[in-house]
């Protein structure tokens, strides 16, 4: 597999983007989120996703997201994997003040979000996310570096079956809006390794 941005298609288009071979730059509109039911009830589900789509059953995704701009409560950008509206996840930070922000990752099962994060300082404004792929089970790790990552989540997609869709994103759930910035995206083996003692990887 090569990442290639001229196989990258958009959920929802953004008013405002720049596309190159070594960079991708959205501007968020306000009012842009993902989100399903759970714990606050509403739902939302019109934030921009780039993504392409691969049957490939083990890989991984590496992506550098730059934010210096973001200065709203919720504004965020990362990595994604959007199926449709009720089944998708995603890593990202979210501002929250001028103190601390959210690291953190949203799983989304038939149509109900979850939220697992950890407190990070505000004047973090750049972060890598690597996303990988055993079947339909998946690892989002992060790094500050690009060279040392640390396990976010590992998670399971009822629906991430054969082909599936995974990219970029970045929306401002509330009255805002700044510069997303996406650099050295790259795709590789799986570098997330099977567990101790598991059984040879095979096709589900």
């Amino acid at each position: 597999m090569k990442f290639d941005v001229n196989n990258l298609q958009w959920a929802r288009q953004p008013k405002s983007c720049v596309i190159s071979k070594e960079q991708i730059e959205i501007v968020t509109q306000p009012h842009t989120d993902l989100w399903q039911r759970t714990y606050y009830h509403f739902r939302n589900d019109n934030a921009p996703v780039l993504q392409m789509d691969t049957e490939e059953k083990y890989f991984s995704f590496v992506v550098k997201t730059e934010f210096s701009e973001s200065n709203h409560r919720f504004d965020q950008c990362g990595v994604v994997l959007y199926l449709d509206s009720e089944n998708w996840l995603k890593g990202s930070i979210e501002y929250e003040n001028e103190h601390f922000q959210h690291l953190g990752s949203v799983v989304t099962n038939y149509g109900y979000s979850d939220w697992a994060t950890t407190e990070i300082p505000a004047s973090i404004k750049s972060m890598w996310y690597r996303l990988s792929r055993r079947a339909d089970d998946f690892c989002i790790e992060c790094s500050d570096d690009g060279v040392i990552f640390h396990q976010m989540r590992v998670c399971h997609l009822h629906k991430a079956k054969g082909k599936i869709r995974f990219g970029i994103y970045a929306c401002s759930p509330e009255d805002s809006s700044f510069r997303a910035v996406f650099t050295n995206m790259e795709l590789t083996e799986c570098k997330w390794a099977a567990h101790s003692g598991q059984a040879p990887d095979k096709e589900f």
